[in-house]
């Protein structure tokens, strides 16, 4: 009898969990989760993994995703095509090159400079800079405390989201480029070693940026 109400409790605690991380439709702090329901993190974070489980196991039409220390319900990626039909949502544009290089020197080397990304690509980057902030990729996160205080840019949780990643731990070992040449990334999404890449120059604009390949959230 005792183990029934033990199970019954788990359940509604389950379900409570659910309800807060559904009717909030952004990412939960693990600690507000646990200040709702008056328990303890351990717990809290034992039911949110088995929620996660369950909807991957059952193949549900839902996710739980953990990014970093929030947790964010979201429909499954396998769906995504019959969801935006049902909402006549157009597919969303994709990731260009130039703004796939200038993703991955932000997501390794942040905080950092647009000047900073513009000297590692060899190339103007402003454009491409501008598009990310648009996406909610990358943000500003203050400034570099030298003269004409350049902005810091960063990568956000909706850039977790969209490339499936728990945390920027979560990131390939970035390969040694070596002290010359300019980053490059394939066809494949791989960083390219420069001695086997043509030499690009020109500032992004609108015609070479071209339109954007990040999966869709």
């Amino acid at each position: 009898m005792r183990e029934d109400r033990s199970k019954m409790e788990m359940k509604e605690i389950e379900s409570a969990v659910e309800g807060i991380l559904f009717a909030s439709g952004e990412p939960v702090q693990t600690d507000r989760i646990c200040v709702a329901l008056e328990m303890d993190r351990p717990t809290v974070e034992q039911v949110l993994q088995k929620l996660m489980d369950y909807y991957a196991y059952e193949r549900r039409g839902i996710r739980l995703l953990r990014m970093e220390d929030t947790w964010q319900l979201c429909s499954a990626p396998d769906y995504a095509d019959v969801i935006r039909k049902a909402f006549e949502i157009r597919k969303p544009a994709k990731l260009s090159q130039p703004a796939l290089e200038v993703m991955t020197i932000i997501a390794y080397y942040q905080p950092t400079t647009r000047a900073y990304v513009d000297q590692i690509r060899g190339v103007d980057s402003a454009y491409t800079i501008g598009l990310l902030l648009d996406r909610k990729l990358i943000e500003e996160c203050g400034r570099l405390q030298v003269p004409g205080r350049p902005r810091l840019y960063r990568t956000t949780k909706q850039f977790l989201r969209a490339f499936h990643l728990t945390s920027l731990d979560d990131l390939p070992e970035l390969p040694d480029l070596g002290g010359e040449g300019q980053m490059r990334i394939g066809e494949d999404g791989q960083i390219m070693d420069p001695a086997d890449t043509a030499e690009i120059t020109g500032a992004d604009t609108p015609e070479t940026a071209g339109a954007m390949e990040e999966e869709a959230p």
